[in-house]
């Protein structure tokens, strides 16, 4: 599936850059008192959502929000550093030898939060819409389906037209999530989920109200409510935790992390996501349609330096990050070497070589001010244009009208860009394009794997684009908060296990 970035929405885009340094977490002990199931948990975020509409309104913050929280799907993720694909409204499945047919039994018990028993006629339902309406988000995940079928109240059956090892995991998103058929709920303004919480109030402008659902059909949630306190600034975000009004803040600044290390009361973690900070190069334009033009570019760039810099991250030298299958530590692939770089250039008889790179607004400047330094010292002339969000996405995504772009790419399972000429890179390899097609349609998980990180290899390999970092976010917990989620939490936030303890 080729995917926009998902970062054209994202609330990501909206906030700085935040990075977290790989050894920079503290942890100061927990508080030792029991776990309170009365207990609120406020939860500080960037961005709120629009709407509650999560089948038909773009943006992470309603991901962060409702999914796994209010909204389910058959399937979901687990959230750990396998990414692993775990039931949820689904107690099981199996897939046929061929890779077209999945057979999923549905969960006893369930019920939506206005006390419908969910049926299979509303999986079925929720998911032909999703389908066959592309105002849905995601809709384009299920396109490859076939059929959709309930052949007892318990099952339901998809067909698909061709093998694709991602169709569970496109059922883990929003093209996946189940709603009751026919419901006559106002989804822009209120909810209807089968999840351990629902929705009850929404202050716009400054906080969401998530309740435990005792009626839900699993483990309780272990706190009878969740505030969502939406804090843009990081300022006023850290005042709130150093005075706290909030247990736990997402996307925190590393510069302003020294103040809640001084009060002892929180812990500063930080875990993987799939936000890859991609430098890329427009292949199909000269002088980067020549590989040693690339790869000098490559080498001109001392990405531990850049990550200095920024005050945190986590290089990463290929482009699938470690939450995806296919996977592979590429840091040998490359490194830092102007004096080889500069030699490239002389063989490619690039001189004097002026180069323009666009980067949205939202994005720090100490990126391009690096990127400027790091190209004088090889000799390319880098100006920077930097533009709107809106202005990158017609420029760049669109009309491929660019050299140089920075943008971060949030979206896990992405690497089908990489195997589609069209896309804004100018990419065009017919062995990547194969091996890609192979993975997607083997029904053998390892096999999938072992063709993404081959195809990977050779996209590196030949220079196609550079990844700049790997974003790991700063969150502070507070020290009698357990069990808050680690990984991803830029698009997913699933809180039904987060304990809050008396102090």
């Amino acid at each position: 599936m080729l995917r926009r970035p998902a970062l054209a929405t994202s609330a990501l885009l909206i906030g700085a850059l935040l990075f977290t340094a790989c050894t920079g977490t503290s942890t100061p002990p927990a508080a030792t008192g029991a776990p309170d199931p009365n207990a609120t948990l406020t939860v500080r975020l960037s961005l709120e959502p629009s709407n509650l509409d999560i089948r038909r309104t773009s943006g992470a913050a309603l991901e962060q929000a409702l999914v796994d929280n209010v909204y389910q799907g058959l399937v979901t993720r687990n959230g750990d550093d396998d990414n692993a694909i775990v039931p949820a409204l689904a107690t099981e499945w199996a897939v046929s030898p061929d890779g077209l047919t999945y057979s999923f039994t549905l969960r006893p018990g369930v019920t939506f939060h206005d006390g419908s028993a969910l049926t299979a006629d509303d999986v079925v339902s929720s998911l032909q819409t999703a389908k066959d309406d592309a105002t849905i988000q995601n809709s384009a995940d299920l396109a490859g389906v076939a059929s959709i079928a309930s052949p007892d109240p318990t099952s339901v059956v998809i067909t698909l037209a061709q093998p694709n090892m991602d169709f569970l995991f496109s059922l883990t998103g929003r093209a996946g999530l189940i709603f009751k058929n026919n419901d006559a709920t106002n989804f822009s303004t209120a909810t209807n989920g089968t999840g351990p919480f629902t929705v009850s109030s929404w202050n716009t402008g400054q906080s969401l109200t998530l309740t435990r659902n005792d009626a839900y059909w699993g483990d309780k949630a272990g706190v009878a409510e969740v505030v969502l306190d939406y804090i843009p600034d990081q300022s006023a975000a850290i005042n709130a935790a150093v005075s706290g009004d909030v247990d736990v803040a997402l996307e925190i600044d590393p510069e302003l992390q020294g103040q809640l290390d001084g009060t002892g009361n929180f812990q500063i973690e930080s875990g993987l996501t799939t936000d890859k900070g991609t430098l890329a190069f427009n292949n199909a334009r000269a002088p980067l349609n020549d590989q040693r033009v690339r790869e000098a570019l490559r080498l001109a760039i001392d990405h531990q330096a850049l990550i200095d810099t920024l005050g945190a991250g986590q290089t990463l030298f290929g482009p699938i990050p470690p939450l995806d299958p296919g996977y592979e530590d590429l840091s040998g692939s490359i490194s830092y070497n102007p004096d080889r770089a500069r030699e490239l250039l002389a063989e490619a008889g690039a001189e004097n070589v002026n180069l323009t790179l666009t980067i949205p607004s939202v994005y720090p400047t100490s990126i391009a001010t690096f990127l400027v330094s790091s190209f004088a010292d090889i000799g390319v002339t880098l100006q920077v244009q930097s533009v709107d969000f809106g202005t990158w996405l017609q420029n760049v995504y669109t009309n491929h009208d660019y050299d140089l772009s920075f943008v971060r790419h949030v979206e896990a399972r992405d690497f089908g860009n990489w195997a589609d000429p069209s896309y804004y890179f100018g990419y065009d390899n017919a062995q990547v394009q194969s091996l890609y097609a192979q993975a997607l349609a083997t029904t053998d998980e390892q096999t999938s794997a072992d063709l993404l990180s081959e195809a990977a290899r050779i996209v590196s390999d030949e220079d196609a684009a550079d990844w700049l970092f790997l974003s790991t976010p700063l969150t502070a917990v507070a020290t009698n908060v357990a069990n808050f989620p680690k990984n991803s939490l830029n698009v997913r936030l699933p809180l039904a296990g987060v304990t809050v303890s008396s102090e």
